[in-house]
């Protein structure tokens, strides 16, 4: 079994500014991979938009998948479809695609070059221990990503090693293909719900 997890606090994160806004790095793999040189396999990172229109950065050869963390976004793609998204709600795009945004919002984007897949999906948290299935296709690297956009959770693997996130703190879990059956929880010690927001990656 091998697999390794890194808990990236958000005061370790790098935020810059754009044209739009500002945007924050949460992860990006390898590790000392470059987005500005769009040097890196995925990426994931968080944006503020802070003006009611902006445009999107040119991403060719990029997959995208965003979801809405607050606000509400319009999104349209030149000579394609429009969406509108509410909170939580997600939209797969070529990065390729001119692409204008409409309304300030926070949102969380994955970013995926050539080679890789990847789903996010939103986990709310009642008091208590929440078991988390993990796609155990051995034949893939995988990779599988917890950002706490509220609350905080501890989450323990095989009822051993544990990490405790905070609002804004992210985790990556890295498990190489001779890795399976992973028992993975989350707890959330609060009455409060906790936001979790899973990003599951395989190449």
């Amino acid at each position: 079994m091998s697999y390794s997890l890194k808990v990236i606090k958000k005061s370790e994160q790098i935020t810059t500014l754009w044209s739009g806004g500002k945007t924050t790095q949460l992860a990006i793999y390898p590790e000392d991979g470059n987005y500005l040189k769009r040097d890196f396999k995925w990426r994931i990172s968080t944006a503020e938009i802070e003006v009611d229109e902006s445009l999107f950065t040119h991403l060719p050869g990029i997959k995208r998948i965003i979801t809405i963390l607050e606000g509400e976004m319009s999104l349209k793609h030149k000579g394609k479809q429009e969406v509108h998204l509410f909170p939580f709600e997600q939209h797969r795009f070529d990065g390729g695609w001119e692409t204008r945004s409409f309304g300030k919002v926070t949102d969380f984007n994955l970013m995926l070059a050539e080679g890789c897949e990847g789903d996010l999906s939103t986990i709310h948290l009642d008091d208590g221990i929440h078991h988390l299935p993990l796609d155990q296709n051995q034949s893939k690297r995988r990779f599988h990503a917890f950002y706490c956009v509220k609350g905080t959770s501890e989450m323990s693997i095989n009822q051993n090693e544990a990490a405790v996130l905070g609002e804004g703190d992210i985790l990556v879990l890295n498990l190489g293909q001779s890795c399976n059956n992973l028992h993975v929880n989350l707890t959330n010690y609060h009455d409060s719900t906790a936001t979790i927001i899973q990003v599951s990656i395989f190449h």
